[in-house]
C-alpha cells in the first residue's frame, strides 16, 4: 500500500475489532492517575474487589436486584 486511497480502502475492509485495535495504535491512551487508582482497586484487596466478587455470586444465584434498588410498593 503505498496511496492513501488504497489505506482508506484497506481500512474500510477492517473488522470492528481491527478497527479498534488501529484505533488503538494511532491514538494510544496514557493511564491517568484515575485509571491507575481503578486498576488497583479492582485487584484483589482493593475497594472495588469485593463488590465485585459479591456481585458475580449473587447473579450466578439468581439474586439481582435493580440499581438502585427500587421500593416495593
Amino acid at each position: 500500500m503505498s496511496t492513501v486511497a488504497e489505506i482508506k480502502a484497506a481500512i474500510d475492509r477492517l473488522s470492528p475489532q481491527e478497527r479498534c485495535e488501529l484505533e488503538a495504535l494511532m491514538h494510544p491512551q496514557v493511564d491517568d492517575d484515575w485509571d491507575r487508582q481503578m486498576a488497583v482497586d479492582a485487584e484483589p484487596g482493593g475497594k472495588l474487589y469485593q463488590l465485585k466478587e459479591d456481585s458475580i455470586k449473587n447473579a450466578k444465584a439468581g439474586r439481582l436486584t435493580d440499581f438502585p434498588a427500587r421500593d416495593a410498593k
